[in-house]
């Protein structure tokens, strides 16, 4: 974990200080699951109850995960509520590049998102003088898990 969490921080060419490290180390236990901020925040307040670790306040989160997102280590992953939640990116991406362009899953029964890298989002034919700058693919269901 900890060779993964220090190779991420490498990759955005960002210090490895505390609130980063524990961070990345939420989303690397993840996986393909989005998570949002507020369910991060809960978690890290929880920690700091029952483990006595030091707090990370709201605005910390908030700028680790808009750093993380401008670095290229996570991405955005809306739900079909309209929440933003977040997802480690592929390899490829960096700061200059965000190449995750594959579909979200949404399971209506346990609010999960995932993120399905095997998905891709279509190519859509714009109208001219139209310009894409972001696309999103949601779909919504219930999830493997759910369905047990």
């Amino acid at each position: 974990m900890e060779k993964r969490i220090v190779h991420l921080l490498k990759h955005g060419n960002l210090r490895a200080t505390s609130a980063r490290r524990r961070v990345l180390e939420k989303f690397i236990l993840a996986g393909s699951h989005a998570l949002s901020s507020y369910e991060l925040e809960q978690t890290f307040k929880d920690e700091v109850e029952n483990n006595g670790l030091e707090k990370i306040d709201r605005i910390t989160l908030y700028r680790t995960l808009k750093t993380f997102e401008e670095s290229g280590i996570i991405h955005q992953a809306v739900d079909v509520s309209g929440k933003s939640k977040y997802a480690l990116c592929s390899e490829d991406c960096s700061s200059h590049k965000h190449d995750d362009h594959h579909a979200h899953f949404f399971c209506k029964k346990c609010e999960k998102t995932v993120c399905l890298d095997d998905v891709k989002i279509p190519v859509v034919n714009l109208p001219k003088k139209y310009q894409l700058e972001d696309s999103q693919l949601v779909l919504s269901g219930v999830c493997d898990e759910c369905q047990l």
